[in-house]
């Protein structure tokens, strides 16, 4: 292996190494020169850093990130998507994660979840417009 690739694995270990320790701010404030791929991954798993925090918009940016360095990486669409749903700013019209890989299984669940819930919330407001 190159020492570029090295260099790179070794950044990659250490924001996992300080992810893995809770030591989620100063991972927050570094940025290193990677491939697009890589780099796609490190925005994505910085918005999950950003996510645990409860930083709920800057997560979304860190995701928007990772998607348009790479727009068939799967995982910050569906990230992304979580959150939208989570503060209710998302339809299901489109869900391009299962575009992306049909095999995503945590998006299905998510979906299948969302849909039912959906489908409890409409019941209810029927129930109550009926009375």
């Amino acid at each position: 292996r190159s020492s570029l690739v090295d260099s790179e694995l070794m950044v990659l270990q250490k924001a996992q190494d300080e992810f893995n320790s809770k030591n989620y701010k100063p991972s927050c404030t570094k940025s290193r020169d990677c491939s697009a791929h890589d780099l796609a991954i490190a925005y994505n798993n910085r918005g999950q850093v950003k996510y645990l925090r409860v930083d709920f918009y800057e997560a979304m940016d860190d995701y928007t990130s990772a998607i348009q360095i790479n727009s068939q990486f799967e995982v910050p669409l569906y990230n992304r998507g979580l959150i939208r749903y989570r503060l209710g700013r998302y339809t299901l019209n489109v869900v391009p994660w299962l575009e992306l890989n049909p095999n995503f299984k945590d998006a299905k669940e998510s979906l299948r979840q969302t849909l039912l819930d959906r489908e409890e919330k409409l019941k209810r407001l029927l129930k109550r417009t009926s009375h």
